[in-house]
């Protein structure tokens, strides 16, 4: 039901990435009057505005009309648009509503159960794991939000699943006051966007949006291990099942037996699981609990984890060429997802980073990489940085572009190692996302 105010003007959508463009469609087919604006004027924005036919729907690409977004009923704000932009200060100033795409879509998904995943690492892999395993119990559940599909289409859609495994970023969960998951999971903390928040306590704060809706009916699937999380969840109502990799809880990982523990029975043997590295281990775990919350059987959850294949550019081995194994880890786009890769790399290996920073030391990775890195070739904005920082404890070359700096990769590694890229920056200096990157880093691996 559309209230009543939202048809007095216009709605402003901000942004017309894939979220704004969605959020665009499912108003419009509403009857709504819609002024859709974007700063850029790229390919992908020209191909949104181009799908829009509707007359009530006014597009404006290279700007905004700041005037028209005060005078606005409500503004709808795609996450890749940054809290201290133009239009969304002119917004707040005039005291217009904001709602986020996710949230806008939750208002009318009222009577849709929803699993919300958050955390600073691992919540991809986590909502794809669930959906698996949820699929795999006889449960019929989609994925959206962050991973791919906004879940403005899944209020669209005329068959709608059971469950939704949203996968929610920091931004996504900045204005989604009305977002009310029946189970939320957060995978881990730490400091990052720093490059958008003015520091990690307010990066926090929108993480701690997600529990906003809580009741006791919630059920939050929680890191025992993350003192952040834990934290984060302090006063809040519902039900906590925990998840460790150092203890028991309600799942943990045997480090003796080498198996995966669900509420104290044996689940599944480590070497089962296609995924590399522990903080995959971890994700697996967290998706149990989940899928267990539903009411999945054991063996279904089993068998969901034994047959789930890595991801794309997480971790992902996409190679052998003349004896050195090429892994994609192109989302690691923190710091705190480098130090991840390095604790999962099983050889010696050298490391391509770099790409546009966020804000955060690289100081903290010099260890790590001191231990089995051969070398690390360091690219684009970040390579004097990552340089200065971490030259002292590993041989660092630097150069601009990331195709030299991957031919610099392959030179540090010999037969039985590997070549790494997990850069521990955004793309955005070289590439259109970190997805472009990592299919570079493909290409050039099947080149070598």
């Amino acid at each position: 039901m559309i209230p009543d105010d939202w048809r007095q003007g216009e709605i402003a959508i901000i942004g017309l990435g894939r979220s704004g463009a969605a959020a665009t469609r499912f108003l419009s087919k509403r009857g709504l009057s819609i002024y859709a604006s974007d700063s850029a004027s790229s390919a992908q924005q020209s191909a949104a505005a181009e799908s829009v036919t509707d007359p009530r729907v006014t597009v404006e690409l290279g700007g905004h009309d700041l005037q028209r977004i005060r005078n606005a009923a409500l503004v709808v704000c795609s996450p890749g648009v940054p809290l201290d932009a133009a239009p969304l200060v002119a917004a707040r100033g005039a005291g217009v509503e904001i709602f986020a795409e996710l949230d806008l879509a939750a208002m009318f998904l009222d009577d849709t159960n929803l699993i919300v995943v958050t955390g600073t690492n691992g919540k991809t892999t986590t909502t794809a794991l669930i959906q698996r395993i949820l699929t795999e119990g006889g449960v019929f559940a989609e994925v959206a939000g962050n991973i791919g599909r906004p879940l403005i289409e899944i209020a669209e859609a005329g068959v709608r699943p059971e469950w939704v495994v949203v996968e929610a970023s920091s931004f996504q969960l900045h204005d989604a006051r009305h977002l009310r998951p029946r189970i939320g999971v957060v995978t881990n903390l730490s400091p990052d966007h720093l490059d958008r928040y003015a520091s990690a306590a307010e990066y926090y704060d929108d993480k701690r949006r997600l529990f906003h809706k809580a009741s006791e009916d919630s059920t939050w699937i929680l890191n025992g291990d993350d003192p952040e999380v834990l934290s984060l969840v302090e006063g809040v109502p519902g039900q906590r099942r925990l998840w460790s990799l150092e203890q028991q809880a309600d799942a943990w990982y045997d480090d003796i037996r080498k198996c995966l523990e669900l509420e104290k029975d044996n689940l599944l043997e480590r070497n089962h699981l296609a995924l590399m590295g522990d903080h995959n281990v971890s994700n697996a775990l967290a998706a149990a609990l989940a899928a267990s919350a539903v009411g999945v059987e054991r063996s279904a959850i089993a068998r969901g984890l034994r047959s789930f294949a890595p991801l794309p550019h997480r971790l992902e081995p996409i190679s052998v060429v003349g004896g050195v194994t090429w892994i994609n880890d192109s989302k690691a786009t923190n710091v705190a997802s480098v130090s991840v890769a390095l604790a999962a790399m099983d050889r010696r290996f050298s490391l391509v980073a770099g790409g546009r920073p966020k804000g955060e030391s690289f100081v903290r990775l010099g260890e790590l990489l001191r231990q089995q890195c051969t070398g690390v070739a360091a690219y684009g904005e970040a390579r004097s940085t990552i340089e200065e920082q971490i030259g002292q404890y590993v041989t660092v070359r630097s150069v601009l572009n990331f195709e030299e700096a991957v031919h610099c990769a392959r030179a540090m590694v010999r037969n039985g190692e590997a070549v790494l890229l997990s850069p521990g920056c955004s793309s955005f200096d070289q590439f259109a996302n970190y997805e472009h990157r990592g299919e570079s880093f493909r290409q050039l691996a099947k080149a070598k």
